[in-house]
């Protein structure tokens, strides 16, 4: 450009409309930042969170918004002040189409996402499988809004679905395993027969902690701390035992057998003050637990029954288990209860043939120890 060239290009009415323009573009997006960050810290003050999130969603589909009004700014500003140029109607019609989109298209990727996240830090169970979601949301807002755009701006999307379909049915064909396990995933999240955190047993008769459900596998972390990386179709098609499903207490059965001559009155008395005991002092117990006694077998060499204890998760159960065995095995001894050995006796007058039901003398029974 020559000298006559620039000074006709700055006589024309190019140069005070562009400045205005900029000068324009720049307050409005000042008042824009500082009103939506006085906005946003006044939002993260309520107890509500979905304000902050819309607050914060605005910021970029505003400016964006912001920018278009300009460019219908910049030419009204180019007629007002006569300058020779072409018109930007046309450019400006299709700006128009695509900024509204990429604005509306924006905002909602924004705001799903931080609702997505918002959720995540509630649940424990889509907190690690806050990347799947997160995908899955995103491609479906970025995937409807191209095609809206492409519909916009006059193209047509039919042969695309069309290619499209054809295509999502070849690479499913193809993807089959990855698929099933990636829905699997997905019905796991959703239905929640696990959630991450829990004290799961397997079919297999593999128990661990689940630790992370992905979008193709599970891992569950075995008592050992060595891991087991699971298909999420086999989990899923899997029988499942939830040990911190619907709450983490259980039961803990405790078998005991006593002899013969045992007072069972006085030894279930003592069960329970032992069971109560252990139930109070330990860390793991639950205090509040009405523990019982159930006498249930005549067994070879005693009589046998069950002592129902209380644990607040799984894994405590075994150290709830310890503790009273000691205990009442202490208590056992210094009450005279006797806990008997396997006995076996041979009856030798059975043997002989004698009628021991007409003499009740020869009912002794001579035996053995073993």
């Amino acid at each position: 450009m020559n000298k006559a060239e620039l000074f006709a290009f700055l006589q024309s009415g190019w140069p005070p409309a562009v400045t205005l323009c900029l000068v324009s573009l720049v307050l409005v997006w000042l008042i824009k930042r500082l009103t939506l960050n006085r906005l946003q810290r006044i939002a993260d003050r309520s107890r509500f969170y979905y304000d902050s999130l819309l607050i914060s969603a605005l910021h970029l589909p505003l400016t964006l918004l912001i920018l278009l009004l300009h460019l219908f700014f910049l030419e009204y500003l180019l007629i007002t002040f006569e300058a020779e140029t072409f018109s930007l109607q046309p450019i400006l019609s299709g700006a128009a189409k695509i900024l509204i989109i990429v604005a509306i298209i924006l905002f909602a990727d924004r705001f799903l996402s931080g609702l997505l996240q918002q959720q995540t830090t509630r649940s424990e169970a889509l907190k690690t499988s806050k990347g799947i979601l997160m995908g899955i949301t995103r491609g479906i807002v970025f995937g409807i809004g191209g095609l809206i755009m492409l519909g916009t701006l006059g193209i047509s999307i039919t042969p695309l679905i069309a290619s499209l379909g054809i295509t999502s049915l070849a690479v499913a064909l193809a993807l089959q395993p990855t698929l099933e396990n990636f829905f699997s995933g997905v019905q796991l999240i959703v239905d929640k027969p696990v959630r991450v955190g829990d004290f799961i047993e397997l079919d297999s008769g593999e128990q661990g902690f689940v630790e992370k459900i992905g979008w193709r596998s599970t891992w569950i972390r075995m008592l050992p701390n060595n891991t087991v990386i699971m298909p999420n179709s086999a989990l899923s098609n899997s029988k499942i035992i939830n040990y911190f499903y619907p709450e983490k207490e259980l039961s803990v059965p405790v078998e005991v057998g006593v002899h013969y001559n045992s007072d069972l009155d006085h030894v279930e008395q003592i069960t329970l003050e032992v069971a109560r005991e252990i139930l109070i002092s330990h860390k793991w117990g639950v205090d509040d637990y009405e523990t019982f006694v159930v006498f249930h077998t005549f067994d070879s060499s005693s009589i046998n029954f069950t002592v129902m204890l209380r644990a607040q998760e799984y894994f405590n159960r075994f150290f709830i288990k310890s503790e009273f065995i000691k205990a009442l095995h202490k208590r056992y001894r210094e009450e005279g209860i006797v806990i008997p050995y396997p006995i076996r006796a041979i009856n030798t007058s059975q043997e002989n043939g004698r009628d021991l039901c007409s003499d009740p003398a020869n009912q002794t029974i001579r035996g053995t120890d073993i």
